[in-house]
């Protein structure tokens, strides 16, 4: 068995919490990718009593609690449920993959598509655990690169699409046929054989949907938000996505914040915030760390056999190509090619380039000390 082949069919959540090598990852869905301060400044208590004080954004623009005990789980479930950020049944929690841009207002249209598909996902059929829905319908797409099977977006003319992952077009629908859709889409995954697939750009490769589900052209995809001050508050990036709980309340204390909204490219937004000390967050978007991927590496997980995120700090200004460093040939924090892969293997590294981690690497065996000598 390949080392990719090992990588989980499931993703961790909050019921079905994942063993790493530092305790449990207990991954938390926020409503409309956003907390309230107060939801926040629980959520990091809940990290500090409970777990290993730390949060991690996800590429799911997810969160994730690490270092939990198995005999304190009950607790953290509990302590999610009273700050209204867990749904009351694990079923409803695995089916809400909702993936939301950052982009939303309040009362738009995907807003209204997010409430719509909250209150029917009871009558989707059983579908494969990783997949999910892109709710993306904003001047242009923002989530181009999160990972999701269902997308709905705005056509060149304006339009709303259903685009199926996987499809260059999609399929023209209005607000208040976008859910029966939805759920037409994912029936016909099922009846087709998708079950087998996995995921939905994989079906689509060997069994194309009628073609009157692919006759509209997507917008052009948006560019990422970059740290700095934005319309409604202020961005911060999160080296490797990895939110201190203890920095995360001074930083959204002094900055009076409002709200917290998440994305899927390691940025939050505080809403409404005031300027303040960033208290080690990201404030320029020229920073090369945002650039480099790297995983929580050894001791926090037990795959990994060296140490990633320092290395990648040191390495990230020598590889402005892209930078990936991983504790194992899984790559979970990054799982396509990249200019420079490094790999852990039995406390070293080997080195891939412009591939993926399971690739086969070019030299073997190297040390911290030789990778700082290597420039892209």
């Amino acid at each position: 068995m390949t080392a990719q082949s090992q990588i989980k069919g499931w993703c961790p959540g909050a019921y079905r919490p994942m063993m790493s090598g530092d305790g449990l990852i207990v991954r938390v869905r926020p409503r409309l990718g956003q907390l309230s301060a107060e939801q926040a400044l629980g959520l990091c208590d809940i990290a500090r009593t409970f777990g290993n004080g730390t949060i991690d954004l996800t590429s799911r623009a997810n969160l994730q609690l690490r270092g939990i005990t198995e005999t304190e789980h009950e607790n953290v479930l509990a302590a999610l449920l009273a700050l209204d950020l867990l749904d009351p049944t694990p079923e409803q929690e695995s089916r809400r993959n909702i993936a939301m841009t950052p982009f939303w207002q309040d009362s738009d249209v995907n807003h209204h598509l997010h409430d719509a598909l909250c209150a029917r996902l009871g009558d989707l059929p059983p579908l494969p655990a990783k997949m999910g829905f892109a709710i993306d319908a904003g001047l242009g797409p923002a989530l181009r690169d999160t990972s999701a099977d269902f997308r709905f977006e705005r056509s060149t003319t304006g339009g709303l699409i259903l685009r199926l992952d996987g499809m260059d077009k999609g399929q023209e629908i209005s607000p208040t046929t976008a859910i029966d859709t939805l759920i037409e889409a994912a029936k016909w995954f099922c009846d087709t054989g998708g079950i087998a697939a996995k995921r939905m750009s994989h079906h689509v490769k060997t069994t194309p949907p009628p073609g009157s589900w692919a006759d509209q052209t997507p917008r052009a995809a948006l560019p990422q938000i970059p740290p700095g001050q934005v319309s409604n508050g202020i961005a911060y990036g999160a080296a490797f996505g990895s939110l201190d709980a203890a920095t995360l309340i001074a930083l959204i204390t002094d900055s009076r914040a409002i709200d917290l909204r998440v994305t899927s490219w390691r940025v939050f937004v505080l809403e409404g915030a005031q300027l303040c000390p960033a208290h080690g967050y990201v404030t320029d978007a020229a920073d090369p760390v945002l650039r480099a991927h790297a995983c929580p590496g050894q001791p926090a997980c037990a795959h990994a056999s060296v140490d990633t995120r320092t290395l990648a700090r040191a390495l990230a200004p020598h590889h402005p190509y892209g930078l990936h460093v991983s504790g194992c040939a899984k790559g979970c924090a990054y799982p396509r090619a990249c200019d420079t892969t490094l790999v852990g293997q039995d406390s070293a590294y080997d080195l891939v380039k412009q591939g993926h981690p399971w690739d086969q690497p070019r030299q073997r065996g190297l040390s911290a000390t030789d990778l700082m000598t290597i420039k892209a």
